[in-house]
């Protein structure tokens, strides 16, 4: 079902700086600085432009990624509702602000989005939206998506959407690894289901089921599709890639054994991001495998030190990793999930690193191709609470309306809609 978030008219606040009188304005100007209020809602007013129809301009490292559109009525009650700041421009104005954002000697260039992307998330019947920091950025943002699941990934509706997520999902068919929980009614109903769903398709098992999945999950990135996805999404889609010749699960989640020569018969060569890893094959380890290097140790996780940095990105000359990396703040806060970072020594060659921890061997932040798409893992759980516990009160975003880490997660929605631009050689 497509969920479509719904405003109150009567709660909305407009934070709009006026400098042209707005019969004379030709444009409106959305700053993504420090003089942003809302730098979420912001996101959601754009993509409902160019749902209408409407192109509008990404200035990449401009005003933290600043947005230029026209100054319709539509448009200006679309920010004005979602309480979001811009400020409408001339004609002249405008056309300013595009010499000096293209100009030869600047870091910057116009990115222009003519298409609202079609987005998807891969989530199970039962996944509440508080559980997953990207579906709670749609939701806040306003940005329409459908929910969808295994069923509809092999029946070959991947098709519809420009844009995927990954739920925090175990493609090891090892239930998150959440065995101390395997007595609790919500573990239990994960497990039946999983298990009814396998027997459905025709498999023996759930991880059997989860590999077909994956399959295609990366099948629709090598036709063109773009695949995001956050903590444990990232890691165990490719540990399942790797193991599709053989059996890494261990008795406690399928009935039969790890296969005795499972870490020898891993093929590197089927997954997107990851190399050269080693699954954990104990049941009773959380860990899934060396991909993740794990939070620190509770004696050093302080959210005041944790934290990572983006790199900045030539503009001109790599419009893409700038795109996913535009943001008012250089430096995101850390926080931990269950895939908490990524081991930088297993990371394949051509993967860009977006972001990484200073002074640590581990990436935060990460994007890549796969023949005509493209795929984003993000590492931890929600960028706004430090560390999320199973039956943790939902975030709050209407408390974290600036957050830069939820930013990446919406920077990411944009991206499809992107003008492809050839690249300057």
């Amino acid at each position: 079902m497509r969920l479509r978030s719904v405003f109150a008219l009567a709660a909305a606040f407009v934070v709009c700086v006026v400098t042209t009188p707005l019969a004379a304005a030709q444009d409106l100007l959305i700053p993504m600085d420090d003089q942003q209020e809302n730098h979420l809602k912001a996101y959601g007013a754009v993509y409902a432009a160019l749902q209408d129809g409407r192109t509008v301009d990404w200035l990449l490292n401009h005003r933290g990624g600043a947005f230029l559109a026209e100054a319709s009525d539509a448009v200006r009650q679309e920010l004005q509702v979602r309480g979001v700041t811009f400020t409408p421009v001339s004609a002249g104005r405008a056309s300013k602000i595009i010499a000096e954002v293209e100009a030869d000697g600047s870091n910057k260039s116009v990115v222009p989005l003519e298409k609202a992307p079609e987005i998807a998330v891969y989530a199970p019947d039962g996944a509440v939206p508080w559980d997953d920091a990207v579906r709670l950025a749609l939701e806040y943002a306003e940005v329409p998506h459908d929910v969808i699941y295994d069923e509809e990934v092999l029946n070959g509706d991947l098709a519809s959407y420009d844009w995927l997520h990954l739920h925090h999902e175990d493609f090891t068919g090892q239930f998150g690894k959440f065995i101390r929980y395997r007595n609790e009614p919500w573990y239990i109903q994960k497990q039946n289901r999983a298990e009814a769903a396998a027997e459905e398709f025709g498999f023996r098992k759930v991880s059997q089921l989860k590999l077909a999945v994956a399959e295609r999950l990366k099948q629709y990135v090598a036709q063109g599709g773009f695949l995001f996805s956050m903590c444990s999404g990232t890691e165990t889609f490719d540990i399942a890639l790797a193991a599709h010749q053989t059996d890494i699960v261990p008795e406690e989640y399928d009935g039969d054994p790890v296969d005795p020569n499972a870490l020898d018969q891993l093929d590197f060569s089927n997954t997107l991001a990851f190399r050269d890893f080693t699954p954990n094959l104990n049941a009773r380890e959380y860990e899934h495998s060396n991909i993740d290097v794990g939070p620190p140790p509770p004696e050093m996780r302080d959210p005041s030190l944790d934290y990572f940095t983006l790199f900045e990105f030539s503009a001109k000359w790599d419009p893409v990793p700038s795109m996913l990396t535009q943001n008012h703040a250089a430096t995101v806060k850390g926080f931990v999930g269950q895939t908490t970072a990524f081991n930088e020594d297993v990371l394949k060659e051509d993967v860009v690193v977006l972001g990484e921890a200073p002074d640590r061997p581990q990436v935060r932040y990460i994007h890549g191709t796969h023949g005509q798409g493209t795929f984003t893992f993000y590492s931890g759980h929600d960028p706004e609470d430090y560390q999320h516990f199973v039956g943790d009160p939902p975030t709050d975003l209407s408390l974290h309306p600036k957050s830069p880490g939820y930013r990446l997660i919406l920077n990411n929605i944009l991206f499809p809609a992107a003008k492809k631009k050839k690249q300057k050689t």
